[in-house]
C-alpha cells in the first residue's frame, strides 16, 4: 500500500495533518495506537476542562447569593460528572473520526513502527510513503522517588476517572495539571495539599500572576509548600486504620512528612521517542533528545516532518495543530514558516490565568528593556458586572519601540480574551496600532484598550 504521506499518532498534530493532507487531495494513512484524538482529547485538555466547568458550575450555585439569586441545597454527583466527560469525550471523537473519514484518511488501530523514512509496519502490513509526519506526543514522567515502585498513587488519568473523593489530596507538582487538579478537588471540599519543588507555582506563567493565584486558593483552604522537595513516599494509616500515603520532604525549615489518603504525581510530560522505530531514521536531536526541526517542521532527513510534543518547543495542543499546518503546508509546496513568538498559555483555574509572549522573568535574562503597564480588571464594566467581589489584572509589557512583547491576565475569562493580546505580538502591533481597533463594549476584552 503506498500512500503519499504517513502520520503516525493521531493527536491534535496527527489528526490536523490527516484532515489537512486528505482536504487537499493527498492519500493519508493515519496510525494510532490508542484513541484518536491522543492524550489532549482523550486524558487531557477535553476531560479536564469538562470536570473543571462542573466544578466552576458549582461554586457559582453556592455562590449565587452574590449576584442576588437563592439557591438551595446545592449539591454535586460525582459519578454523573465522569460520566458527562466521557460523554463529552467520546462525542468529539467521532467528531474527529468522521471529519479524517470525509477526507478520505485511512485509519490504521495499531502500534506503527518505522522501518525507514518511506516505509512504516503495522499489524502485519507494509506501507510505503513519500512523506513521513511524526506526531507521537508524550508520556506523563515519573520522578524517581524512592517509594514509587511500591506506593500506589495517581496519575492524571487515575483523577479524571475517580468516582470517589478522598478528604485529602496530596499532589506533587505545581504546573499547570497539578493547579488545575487542585483547582477542581478544593471546588468539591477535599483537602487539598500542593508540593513544588520551585519557588513559585505554575513555572513558565508569569511569577506576580500566578502568587496572586496561588494566594486566591490558599484562602479558599489549599495548603502550598514552595521550594520543597519530595525525597520519598511511604504507605502509611490513618488513626482509623485507613491505607494513606505518607510524603517526606525537606526544604529550608528541615525535613517533614504529609499524610494524604491519595497522592496525585504531577511533575510534568516528557516526549515519546521510543517504541515506534524513531532510531532507524537517525534523526538530529537536540541535547535533551527532543528531535531539531527547521521552520517548515522538517527534520534532517528529507521526507520527514515532525510536530507536537516530540519537537520539545511547546508541549501544547494548540502549538501542536500549528506545527502540523506548517508541515503540511510545506508538503504541499506552499510558502508557510512557523513562529513561536506568541503561543498562548492558559491554567483553567477559576479565576482563570493566561499569558502570551514573554514574562517579565525572560525579558529580564535576555536582557530586554521593558515598561510594565498593569490595570485591575475592575476597569472593565463587564469584568465588575460579572465577578462580586472577585479581583484581577492585566498586566502588558512594552517594548522600547512601543510593540507588545507580552501579555498576562488574572480573571476570567481570561482564556477567551489573550488570543487578542497574542495576535497584536505576532504582527508586531504598536500599541498606537492595537488602540485602533475597535473593541465591542462591554466586554472584558476592553481591559486590552483601557491598559494601552
Amino acid at each position: 500500500m503506498k500512500y503519499q504521506v504517513a502520520i503516525i499518532g493521531g493527536g491534535p498534530a496527527g489528526y490536523t495533518a490527516a484532515e489537512a493532507a486528505g482536504k487537499a487531495g493527498l492519500s493519508v494513512v493515519l496510525f494510532e495506537k490508542q484513541s484518536l484524538g491522543g492524550v489532549c482529547l482523550n486524558e487531557g485538555c477535553i476531560p479536564t476542562k469538562t470536570l473543571l466547568y462542573s466544578a466552576k458550575t458549582y461554586d457559582a450555585a453556592r455562590h449565587a447569593s452574590k449576584y442576588a439569586v437563592s439557591v438551595t441545597e446545592v449539591s454535586f454527583d460525582l459519578p454523573k460528572i465522569i460520566a458527562r466527560k466521557q460523554k463529552v469525550v467520546r462525542k468529539l471523537v467521532l467528531g474527529v473520526k468522521g471529519k479524517l473519514t470525509a477526507h478520505g484518511v485511512n485509519i490504521v488501530q495499531g502500534e506503527a513502527a518505522i522501518i525507514d523514512k518511506n516505509t512504516v509496519q503495522c499489524g502485519g502490513e507494509t506501507y510505503e510513503c513519500e512523506n513521513l509526519i511524526l506526531c507521537t506526543g508524550s508520556e506523563t514522567f515519573i520522578p524517581p522517588i524512592p517509594g514509587t515502585d511500591s506506593v500506589p498513587f495517581w496519575t492524571h488519568r487515575d483523577a479524571l476517572d475517580n468516582k470517589e473523593l478522598p478528604a485529602s489530596l496530596a499532589i506533587i507538582g505545581g504546573g499547570v495539571i497539578g493547579i488545575e487538579f487542585a483547582s477542581f478537588f478544593s471546588s468539591l471540599g477535599v483537602q487539598v495539599t500542593v508540593i513544588e519543588m520551585l519557588d513559585e507555582i505554575l513555572g513558565g506563567m508569569d511569577k506576580e500572576l500566578s502568587a496572586l493565584l496561588r494566594a486566591e486558593y490558599a484562602k479558599r483552604g489549599i495548603k502550598f509548600m514552595l521550594s520543597t522537595k519530595v525525597v520519598s513516599i511511604a504507605e502509611a494509616s490513618s488513626g482509623e486504620g485507613q491505607p494513606q500515603v505518607q510524603i517526606n520532604y525537606e526544604n529550608a525549615e528541615g525535613t517533614g512528612a504529609v499524610l494524604a489518603d491519595k497522592l496525585l504525581m504531577s511533575v510534568g510530560r516528557r516526549p515519546v521517542t521510543k517504541g515506534f522505530g524513531l532510531e532507524n531514521l537517525d534523526l538530529r536531536k537536540m541535547e535533551r533528545g527532543n528531535i531539531c526541526v527547521n521552520e517548515r517542521m522538517q527534520a534532517s532527513v528529507p521526507g520527514v516532518y515532525v510536530c507536537g510534543d516530540l519537537t520539545g518547543f511547546s508541549l501544547l495542543a494548540h502549538t501542536a495543530v500549528r506545527e502540523a499546518e506548517v508541515a503540511v503546508h510545506t508538503i504541499l509546496g506552499k510558502e508557510d514558516a512557523m513562529s513561536y513568538r506568541a503561543i498562548p498559555g492558559v491554567v483553567y483555574t477559576n479565576p482563570e490565568i493566561a499569558g502570551v509572549g514573554q514574562t517579565e522573568e525572560a525579558l529580564q535574562i535576555k536582557g530586554i528593556h521593558y515598561r510594565v503597564v498593569k490595570l485591575p480588571m475592575a476597569y472593565s464594566g463587564r469584568f465588575v458586572a460579572e465577578n462580586e467581589g472577585v479581583n484581577g489584572v492585566c498586566k502588558l509589557l512594552i517594548s522600547d519601540d512601543e510593540t507588545i512583547l507580552g501579555a498576562h491576565v488574572l480573571g476570567n475569562p481570561a482564556s477567551e480574551i489573550i488570543t487578542l493580546a497574542g495576535m497584536a505580538i505576532e504582527l508586531k502591533l504598536t500599541t498606537t496600532e492595537w488602540k485602533k481597533i475597535i473593541f465591542p463594549h462591554p466586554t472584558v476584552s476592553e481591559i486590552f484598550k483601557e491598559a494601552l
